[in-house]
């Protein structure tokens, strides 16, 4: 099977993430993470988290209210995007992710 391109991997993501915040369950989605995953806010006072299970940790305690949809893509290299984002309920934002095959090693989140 050959491994999924990089809009692929954003477009799983983003769903992920999205049915996580719809049921509460942050389990799945944590599973697109790698061990070692480090989660970064821009802006943010909060962060940043290393690892899968900090990670998980933190979308429990503070878990998001609101979906999102892609808006636009930008590949960076051949393991990375830089994306923006639109939540369903109004405002926008970018977020850059990295990958490690399938999982996701790094992701940086910033609102406008």
């Amino acid at each position: 099977m050959a491994e999924p391109d990089l809009r692929s991997l954003l477009e799983h993501h983003v769903e992920q993430f999205n049915e996580a915040v719809r049921t509460g369950d942050f389990a799945q989605f944590g599973k697109g993470f790698a061990d070692d995953a480090v989660l970064r806010f821009d802006g943010v006072p909060v962060g940043p988290f290393r690892g899968r299970t900090a990670i998980v940790d933190a979308y429990v305690t503070q878990p998001p209210l609101d979906t999102m949809a892609l808006t636009s893509m930008e590949e960076i290299g051949g393991d990375a995007v830089r994306a923006s984002f639109e939540w369903d309920e109004g405002g926008t934002g970018n977020m850059f992710l990295r990958w490690d095959g399938p999982a996701v090693v790094e992701l940086v989140i910033a609102f406008d």
